[in-house]
């Protein structure tokens, strides 16, 4: 008896009762297996087929169908099945495969030496299986992800989108996300998406967050939280329908700069100032063009007291304060300035241009 060719005699006759028991010894050890369906019980006759075939073969353990065990991997993440489960059940089914083997091949009177090797074999063979499984799991699981990936980045286009798409209610039922009433548009450096989706629970894609309740109670410490390392800047709170207004505050806000969460609310003159960068600099460049004709040290110099005395609304004492300098000294200065551009100090509508040349210089420097 010793001829491993005889193994399909003396084990096909109680290959319908080992499945029985093999299923029996799953559904009471796996809690997700206690309801199965045929396919299961289909795949389990198939690989107890598949093993009497490869032991009679005399071949080494190589697992033949292989792509039938990956598929079966890939239905079992389709099903919500957890791979642990799967491999769990493999295990305790090889056990409960090698009690039926061994006890009909005692039956049979097989010599202990083949039931040894076969035991042997049993095992190799499902761990063969098991890694195909794996394998078909891990496969479905990224496409899976690969998908939610894309609905989701689906949805945060059609949101920015100016107009927005008819479609939108549908493409948000299809990325499992209900579209809120209020929201603020976060955007950060696209590098960053991965990370900044893992920390934080809104919609996140390619560089922008859909952020609803933004004004909630904690959310501006959960955005700082998620973009750690990164810059982002976080539009207004609209309705959905100007969520695209929001982005376009968002992202002129991270050009602006800042560091950590900067919020567009609280630089719109710098955000009017960058929305048209040429007609900005235009402005600079015409407001402060009569002190490039001076040394580099002294220009520097009045720039820095127009600035200050322009922010101190004209007042020679608190712009000195801001300068540490000695009053007459800012007063001498703005003499300075006075001889380079004119009446522009006393001209309400030309002091206003030079405060937001001065800006401008600040934001691009």
């Amino acid at each position: 008896m010793s001829d491993r060719t005889k193994v399909e005699a003396w084990l096909r006759p109680a290959l319908p009762g080992l499945v029985d028991e093999v299923i029996a010894a799953v559904q009471s050890a796996v809690p997700v297996y206690r309801v199965l369906d045929r396919n299961v019980r289909r795949g389990v006759h198939q690989a107890l087929e598949g093993f009497i075939q490869l032991a009679d073969s005399g071949s080494a353990m190589r697992l033949p169908g292989r792509e039938v065990y990956v598929e079966f991997g890939r239905g079992e993440a389709r099903n919500g099945r957890p791979l642990d489960a799967l491999l769990q059940a493999y295990r305790v089914g090889a056990q409960a495969a090698w009690r039926g083997v061994a006890d009909a091949g005692d039956r049979a009177g097989v010599e202990p030496r083949l039931l040894y090797e076969l035991a042997e074999a049993i095992f190799a063979y499902i761990d063969e299986i098991s890694s195909a499984s794996a394998e078909g799991h891990a496969l479905e699981q990224s496409l899976a992800a690969r998908e939610e990936h894309e609905r989701r980045r689906r949805l945060v286009d059609a949101v920015l989108t100016e107009p927005q798409p008819a479609d939108l209610e549908w493409l948000a039922q299809e990325a499992g996300w209900e579209l809120p009433e209020r929201l603020a548009v976060l955007a950060f450096d696209p590098a960053a998406t991965d990370a900044v989706a893992a920390r934080l629970t809104a919609l996140v894609a390619s560089g922008w967050g859909l952020i609803a309740d933004p004004d909630g109670p904690g959310r501006r410490d959960e955005l700082r939280r998620a973009l750690r390392d990164a810059r982002g800047a976080l539009g207004p709170a609209v309705g959905i329908e100007d969520a695209p207004e929001s982005a376009r505050r968002a992202r002129l806000a991270l050009e602006v700069g800042g560091e950590g969460l900067v919020l567009a609310d609280d630089h719109l003159l710098d955000l009017i100032l960058a929305g048209d960068p040429r007609l900005a600099d235009d402005l600079a460049r015409r407001r402060l063009a009569p002190l490039e004709s001076l040394p580099r040290n002294q220009r520097e110099r009045l720039v820095e007291t127009l600035r200050a005395w322009l922010d101190a609304q004209g007042e020679a004492r608190p712009a000195a304060d801001r300068l540490h300098v000695h009053v007459q000294t800012v007063r001498y200065r703005v003499g300075q300035l006075r001889d380079v551009l004119g009446d522009a100090l006393d001209e309400p509508d030309a002091r206003l241009e030079l405060a937001l040349a001065l800006r401008v210089s600040t934001l691009t420097s």
